[in-house]
């Protein structure tokens, strides 16, 4: 089975319900994915996910070819590690520098400006997604969105 790709683009994926009256579930789309290039054996991992369906979502974890992925959130300058993450029903779920984020950790080689790193979303009850991070310089930052 193919799964899903998203380069510099937008994917959908809509799941509905089977019959007259029922939710339509999640409809995620996922935009302004990237990485800064890496300094050190760690890097972060930036993207929107976008919820226009009727049901929320949950992140539940990233996988990576590059290695160790997980999910971490920022507050008040701490950083932790959690299990997962929501994106409301009609939301968004931002992972920006500064916020909500994808670590990764003790890479076995630093990913260069140009390269891309593709990582694999994993949702309760949907099927997994692959999202291809381009490679930014290592001050980028994004003009709107992350």
């Amino acid at each position: 089975m193919r799964r899903p790709l998203v380069t510099a683009g937008v994917l959908l994926l809509t799941l509905t319900g089977c019959g007259g009256g029922e939710s339509a579930g999640p409809e995620l789309s996922v935009s302004g994915a990237y990485m800064p290039q890496p300094v050190s054996d760690m890097a972060a991992g930036f993207l929107t996910i976008a919820n226009k369906g009727d049901e929320d979502a949950k992140l539940t974890e990233v996988t990576s070819d590059l290695g160790e992925v997980t999910v971490h959130e920022s507050d008040g300058g701490a950083m932790r590690e959690v299990a997962s993450l929501d994106v409301p029903a009609h939301g968004t779920l931002v992972l920006r520098s500064g916020g909500s984020h994808l670590m990764f950790e003790k890479l076995p080689q630093k990913p260069r400006e140009g390269q891309t790193v593709q990582v694999t979303l994993h949702f309760t009850g949907l099927d997994p997604v692959e999202v291809d991070l381009p490679v930014k310089p290592a001050t980028y930052r994004p003009t709107s969105g992350n």
